[in-house]
């Protein structure tokens, strides 16, 4: 959630943590702050709001320094204000610390700090962490945050400089993302790729446990026990141009029209000369696979649609029962899995709290877990027996699009898998299947470029102040994203239901100032949609259909029609999300908010 970065070499250090700290503002936030060291001093700015706020500051008062640390915080302990804002000192003023997780036991240290005599100016969990790398420090800055950090319950990616050490800042991770860019002659600390790939693009990953020491020559790295590791490098295969606009108005305007190339990406590779499903990254054989009798997902948010709709899949090629559940509830739940349960974990970042706790409880009950990731060398891949990547590239948009499709495009994969390993599916429906799905890119890019219809509708329905989304099937699904985009973006209440559940009590929020929207694809429930829009127009709704190409008997029905071409209804969910997702976009850009960072969110939640 919280952007951190952290420089060190020849460069002024504000220069690179402002322009980092940019390209990590999808993460969310409502503060801003770095911390510089220089020969003679240690100088702390902070703001509250937009990054612009501190960068105006910063550019009217300029802080000299080649080392620093900065941070973009998500409040989560004390309100959005100057004084909870990171980066946080310690009594001295020497010691600077930025913090993106949370510290369970936070109060309890208070209390024992504030015992000691030091003195905590904030409502924050961090603040603890400064002012015991102060009681441990002794002269060496990675041995006192070593033993500050066995003292911490919680989550934790942190970044620590002090006066005394002017060349050097110490990274360490527990739960929390965190990498390193190596540099020639420079390194960075940051907690996601962006931050770093202006300047390098070999990246050195940060483990659970381990303690870095980075300098402009070098980084060292130890783990729990002080024990010098060989540390995990990785090189990013795209580059600064794919996490720009590229021309576009919006990253989340160019990140849906980069639709039909992440869902490409994403099947490439997926079906062999031989006619059989590509997944040996799953790591079980088919006989395996065969043995598999119950599917758990778990996953949170957009993820969660995504695994609604495989639900659908599985169970209907796959003959498998499948059970979704959000993360948080599952983890605290009692599920029942074993050694025959499939647990497929989705989570778009990898590193998603509550998704990485499901699979630790997954793991221990004896089941298989599979992750359906966009990260490669996230935290997720290495808990999991197997992962599937969605090669998406980066989302910077905080509102996810082309990971969704992408990850149904997975989701798709993996049923045809499982239903060809167990024979419920012959080779000749697998076939037939696989080429329509390959085909999903042309349909996906027919939908955006006939786009004039979704900006005529949006401009109709901008000022409501509620709506509903209705939908049966995989139309579910469909109904519940689409609600989702146009709550999180345009901040109009939206829900979505099972057309059929209309009856039961939704129905009686309908007025004609409620628009309603409904999946109306063509498919064997398409007539008991037909009958529940004229319920809710019976009632005075006006109507937005999601409707297939050529059906013209739909406009009898709907004030408004956005057409997809025709697919077959069990693959679907792809084509119609996406003028779902253009409706709330340009919704979203009428009533003037900002589609990429809209307020109170964060892309990667990190914390509980």
């Amino acid at each position: 959630m919280c952007g951190i970065v952290g420089y060190v070499g020849p460069q002024q250090a504000s220069d690179v943590l402002l322009g980092g700290l940019a390209r990590l503002e999808y993460r969310g936030y409502d503060s801003a702050g770095v911390a510089i060291v220089s020969d003679e001093s240690l100088a702390v700015v902070r703001r509250i709001g937009r990054l612009v706020n501190l960068k105006d500051v910063l550019a009217e008062t300029p802080v000299p320094g080649n080392v620093g640390i900065g941070h973009t915080r998500w409040a989560t302990h004390g309100a959005p204000n100057e004084a909870n804002a990171h980066p946080h000192a310690d009594c001295t003023g020497k010691i600077a610390v930025v913090h993106n997780g949370i510290i369970e036991n936070y109060a309890e240290l208070r209390e024992e700090l504030a015992a000691q005599g030091h003195v905590l100016r904030s409502d924050t969990d961090t603040e603890t962490v400064a002012h015991l790398v102060e009681a441990y420090y002794q002269g060496d800055l990675a041995d006192a945050v070593a033993h500050a950090v066995r003292r911490l319950d919680g989550s934790y990616a942190l970044g620590v400089v002090h006066l005394d050490e002017p060349d050097s800042i110490v990274a360490a991770r527990k739960d929390s993302p965190l990498i390193i860019g190596i540099g020639e002659g420079e390194n960075i600390v940051a907690s996601d790729i962006p931050a770093v790939l202006e300047y390098t693009r070999e990246i050195l990953v940060l483990h659970d446990g381990e303690i870095a020491t980075v300098t402009s020559t070098g980084v060292r790295v130890v783990d729990d026990t002080g024990a010098e590791v060989e540390p995990e490098m990785m090189h990013v295969e795209w580059d600064l141009d794919a996490a720009e606009k590229g021309g576009y108005e919006d990253f989340m305007l160019k990140e849906i029209f980069e639709q039909p190339t992440a869902i490409r990406e994403t099947l490439r590779g997926r079906m062999g000369d031989d006619g059989i499903i590509q997944l040996s990254e799953l790591q079980m054989t088919d006989a395996e696979l065969a043995s598999i009798r119950r599917v758990f997902i778990v996953a949170c948010g957009t993820s969660f649609h995504a695994g609604v709709v495989a639900k659908h899949l599985i169970e209907q090629w796959a003959r498998i029962p499948v059970q979704v559940e959000v993360s948080s509830e599952f983890r605290y739940g009692d599920p029942i899995v074993d050694a025959e349960t499939l647990v497929v974990a989705i989570t778009q970042s990898g590193e998603t709290a509550d998704t990485l706790a499901g699979v630790r409880e997954a793991r221990k009950r004896g089941a298989k877990v599979f992750a359906i990731t966009n990260v490669v060398g996230s935290r997720v891949t290495r808990e999991s027996d197997g992962v599937i990547y969605t090669h998406a590239g980066p989302e910077i948009g905080v509102a996810a699009t082309k990971t969704f499709t992408a990850q149904i495009a997975a989701l798709t994969v993996l049923a045809l898998k499982l239903a060809q390993a167990n024979g419920m599916l012959d080779s000749d429906r697998v076939s037939a299947l696989w080429d329509e799905l390959a085909r999903m890119p042309e349909v996906v890019e027919a939908i955006l470029g006939d786009a004039n219809d979704i900006e005529a509708c949006a401009a109709v329905y901008k000022d409501a102040v509620s709506s509903l989304f209705l939908g049966r099937g995989v139309g579910v699904a469909v109904a519940m994203e689409g609600a989702l985009k146009l709550k999180e973006i345009s901040y109009i209440h939206a829900e979505a239901y099972a057309a059929g559940e209309m009856k039961h009590g939704p129905i009686a929020l309908i007025t004609p100032e409620v628009p309603v929207v409904v999946v109306a694809t063509q498919g064997h429930t398409y007539e008991k949609v037909v009958s529940n829009i004229q319920e809710v127009r019976a009632r005075g709704a006006q109507v937005i259909a999601v409707a297939t190409h050529g059906d013209t008997d739909i406009c009898r029905h709907a004030e408004h029609v956005l057409y997809i071409p025709e697919v077959s209804e069990s693959l679907s969910a792809i084509a119609a999300t996406v003028p779902l997702q253009l409706l709330s976009y340009h919704i979203a850009k009428l009533r003037g908010c900002d589609v990429d960072q809209p307020r109170n969110l964060a892309k990667s939640v990190t914390v509980e």
